[in-house]
């Protein structure tokens, strides 16, 4: 794995997040529309976004990614799911969109490790097909059957805080994320790439990196605090996040592995809106990736492919994932 890969992953780590003050409250840059638990069926961490080199950070500089996902799921046609204030069930969704993301890795230490922010704008098409819409979960009348929406917004910007350090072959950070509710909510449609709503992940991050042999074991834990939607006076559930990536390098450019993700939701959804009650759903994935990196003239580029399958999953959606990663540095240290 080279040092242009290595800048790459970490980029990745920081792209969604808005930090006041690392380990303080972040008061005010989501994913896309995911049917499942939760408000919307998602949460505005990105899984799968995270795998190989996860807890790198790499040296003071500036870095950009484009991060291009692809989803496409269905919701069992028992399940109802709540969507932008409605009531819906058998639905597909699909999402493209692209995550743009800058980073700045200061030369500041706190605590003996380094300080990285960044900011994140996803833009991008949703399309969402519901088979029935009922005028509550309660009454289960039928008042819509065969509706689609579609439509090409801007999502939430996520702002975003690291501290990373490092001791040998091992690489860890601890970030903070947080989900401002500034994008194109579409109140009362059903296909959204906002959230309308406010959110803060805490999440860390280790990595074990031999650069002799290639070979990167890493894995990420966090935990979503959500606030509540006022258009919808929904509060979607505390959710918790864990992935994990096993790589090897197989020439200087060239690298493959296995990687996965765990999503569970602690705590139910409340409010009125969350009339379908708790409402608490959990999925798994697994899958492969591949990575490649070169040069622009002088400039490193590095791109990263990733496809993971959903299974196992309860109050959500079963989807395929599919990330085109490209990363750079504008500006780094040698």
């Amino acid at each position: 794995m080279t040092y242009n890969e290595v800048c790459g992953q970490s980029s990745r780590l920081v792209r969604l997040g808005v930090l006041m003050a690392l380990g303080l409250a972040v008061g005010v840059f989501g994913i896309c529309e995911k049917a499942a638990a939760a408000e919307n069926g998602t949460g505005f961490y990105l899984l799968g976004g995270r795998g190989a080199m996860a807890g790198y950070l790499p040296p003071p500089g500036v870095y950009f990614e484009s991060d291009t996902y692809s989803y496409d799921a269905k919701l069992d046609a028992r399940k109802s799911l709540p969507a932008g204030g409605r009531f819906v069930a058998d639905v597909r969704s699909q999402a493209r969109a692209d995550f743009l993301s800058g980073t700045w890795v200061t030369p500041w230490e706190i605590a003996g490790g380094n300080v990285a922010l960044g900011a994140t704008l996803p833009v991008g098409r949703v399309r969402v097909g519901v088979g029935t819409e009922y005028d509550s979960p309660r009454t289960n009348r039928i008042i819509g059957a065969s509706l689609r929406d579609s439509a090409v917004v801007v999502g939430d910007p996520v702002f975003s805080a690291m501290l990373g350090w490092h001791a040998g072959k091992f690489h860890w950070n601890a970030t903070v994320m947080v989900n401002a509710p500034a994008g194109d909510y579409r109140n009362g449609e059903l296909a959204n790439l906002a959230f309308h709503r406010w959110a803060t992940d805490l999440s860390g991050a280790l990595t074990w990196f031999d650069p002799e042999t290639g070979i990167d074991l890493s894995g990420v834990a966090g935990v979503t605090f959500n606030g509540a939607n006022p258009a919808t006076d929904y509060r979607t559930g505390t959710e918790f996040h864990l992935e994990w990536a096993a790589s090897k390098a197989l020439t200087s450019a060239l690298s493959a592995g296995v990687i996965g993700y765990h999503y569970q939701q602690l705590t139910g959804d409340s409010g009125a809106g969350a009339q379908l009650g708790a409402y608490k759903g959990r999925v798994t994935a697994l899958g492969g990736t591949l990575a490649y990196n070169f040069t622009v003239g002088r400039t490193p580029v590095s791109t990263r492919i990733k496809v993971l399958r959903e299974f196992a999953a309860e109050n959500r959606a079963r989807g395929t994932v599919g990330l085109l990663t490209v990363s750079l540095p504008l500006t780094a240290s040698p």
